[in-house]
């Protein structure tokens, strides 16, 4: 059960000679990204919830054994603030069920004046059906309780570990058997790229909370420039080094 490794989204125009070669149609990138990664957090849910027709679409472009990870529309997070979350959660759900197998965790990413209410969170982890991963990545320093930690292992949700600047600013709780890690920002050059220790102390964090049979999903947000196709590609061979099993990344990037 590998540690998968992948980017945040994948349509961006400055990849082009970074991971989609320069003659490669836009509208064949996602198809030539799940060649060369085995995973991939999809943002455009956050934004605009897809039809379940797109999500359909991305089912059919993507090879058997991709796994695409859903980030939460910014109605049910954002707008609703966590609250009545059962029709957003439901809609949220009806669509992305439409990715079958491809589906991976979803992630509740929380605003950062959105203060701790571990009532609001157990109502909302509780609206999902049985199976499905959840990451939840709060944003506000109310939400380091010991409370909210329960809540989270009730349910199986894993605490999101993330990071800025490269440094954890999340506690490294294991509230699940699988785990989830963003990579937001690094503070190696050029910008917004991290540096070979920062990776290295990353898997070696990995490594120590969860065995090699777990599944923990990694991505790089730090999209400027291909930071984050580069930054994957290192990362993940810092984790082989540990003996840790990683999905597939590209050959030709580090």
């Amino acid at each position: 059960m590998p540690l998968h490794v992948g980017t945040s989204g994948w349509q961006y125009k400055d990849w082009r000679g970074v991971l989609y070669p320069d003659g490669c149609p836009q509208r064949l990138w996602l198809e030539e990204y799940a060649r060369q990664f085995a995973t991939v957090e999809n943002n455009n849910a956050f934004y605009r919830l897809p039809q379940p027709a797109t999500f359909g679409d991305w089912h059919d472009r993507t090879p058997a054994g991709f796994v695409m990870a859903v980030k939460a529309s910014r109605y049910l997070t954002h707008i609703k603030r966590l609250k009545e979350p059962q029709e957003p959660v439901q809609r949220l759900m009806r669509h992305a069920a439409v990715l079958g197998d491809r589906l991976g965790p979803v992630l509740l990413q929380l605003p950062p004046t959105l203060r701790a209410d571990p009532g609001l969170l157990d109502t909302a982890l509780g609206c999902f059906p049985d199976g499905v991963r959840v990451a939840v990545e709060p944003r506000h320093d109310s939400w380091w309780t010991d409370e909210v930690r329960a809540v989270l292992r009730a349910h199986g949700a894993a605490l999101c570990w993330a990071d800025h600047g490269s440094r954890p600013v999340t506690p490294l709780w294991r509230t699940a058997p699988w785990g989830y890690v963003r990579f937001h920002s690094g503070r190696a050059r050029p910008w917004p790229r991290y540096g070979r220790a920062a990776l290295a102390s990353w898997a070696g964090r990995i490594a120590d909370t969860w065995p090699d049979r777990a599944h923990v999903y990694a991505y790089f947000n730090n999209d400027p420039g291909g930071a984050a196709v580069h930054d994957a590609v290192a990362f993940a061979r810092a984790a082989a080094r540990l003996g840790r099993t990683v999905t597939r990344t590209p050959d030709t990037h580090a």
